[in-house]
């Protein structure tokens, strides 16, 4: 079974992103425990935990088809130790909040060498910082997402992923979210049926689907290895639709979270536009033979 949501928003409450996803129609969905813009956040309340559990357990989500994405300040591989520690203690704050939450990962961007040092030694550093926070919160485990490259950040291959958890001294709890719009900008070409199984074909080598965390489903706004991250709704970008049809198919992006982090232009928390992305991949995981957008 595929797991359809989107990252919705936590205004007024930790609790509406469950809210907001089941407006949309969704049964998975990411969000920010805290604000991605600030490094601390004051301590969650009690109430404020318990509210989110059993929203969450009312409204029918399986924790683990809820995939809380950390801070974008968050630098793992930051070459400046004390920049770097302030990631790390950010992290930990983070990872401890999806603890009390009841959740069970927290997708992460892996870091940048801010153009300091080679890409060996700051996928160590990456490796180290995930261990240190790792260890201080050992129930939680992140999930590295892919990059488009831009800017020195990490990640913008599958064999940079691969290489980071190896490096780790707890590579078992370590996952793997495929972005497809920073994987198009990166330079994997997934815009045909080849295409695509020859980039998922290449995950399975290079990692392998035990990792295979979550999924964003974003279309993209720059060209093939352009590196830029600029997302786009599914099928109004240089992706199209093809493999977003596939992957509402694929059994081996069953039973994970697929998220839309798709740009919006409708000021609302639950926005049209995801309900008709997350109808389209429900229809075309239901439909038989050929995915209609590749006919």
């Amino acid at each position: 079974m595929h797991h359809f949501g989107a990252h919705t928003s936590v205004a007024k409450g930790l609790y509406n992103a469950a809210v907001n996803a089941h407006a949309i129609g969704a049964d998975a969905f990411a969000l920010f425990t805290k604000s991605q813009r600030q490094w601390t956040a004051p301590p969650l309340k009690e109430e404020d935990i318990q509210l989110f559990k059993s929203t969450v357990f009312r409204l029918g989500f399986d924790p683990r088809q809820i995939l809380p994405h950390a801070s974008y300040l968050i630098n793992l591989g930051n070459p400046d130790h004390g920049k770097r520690q302030k990631s790390v203690d950010s992290f930990i704050l983070e990872l401890e909040r999806v603890r009390l939450l009841g959740l069970c990962k927290l997708n992460i961007h892996p870091g940048s060498h801010l153009g300091h040092l080679c890409e060996r030694d700051e996928l160590r550093l990456i490796a180290d910082s995930l261990d240190r926070a790792m260890e201080r919160v050992p129930e939680v485990h992140p999930v590295l997402e892919t990059t488009a490259g831009q800017g020195g950040c990490a990640g913008r291959s599958f064999e940079e992923i691969r290489d980071i958890i190896a490096l780790s001294l707890y590579p078992q709890r370590i996952g793997v979210c495929i972005d497809t719009c920073h994987c198009f900008a990166a330079g994997y070409d997934l815009r045909t049926r080849q295409g695509y199984e020859q980039m998922m074909e290449e995950f399975g080598t290079v990692i392998g689907f035990g990792r295979l965390e979550g999924m964003h489903l974003n279309d993209s706004r720059g060209k093939l290895a352009s590196h830029v991250d600029r997302h786009a709704p599914l099928g109004k970008g240089e992706i199209g639709l093809v493999p977003f049809a596939l992957i509402a198919k694929d059994p081996r992006t069953s039973g994970i979270p697929l998220i839309l982090e798709t740009p919006v232009e409708e000021k609302s928390p639950a926005p049209r536009q995801w309900k008709e992305e997350i109808a389209w991949l429900r229809a075309e995981e239901a439909a038989t033979g050929t995915p209609r957008s590749d006919r």
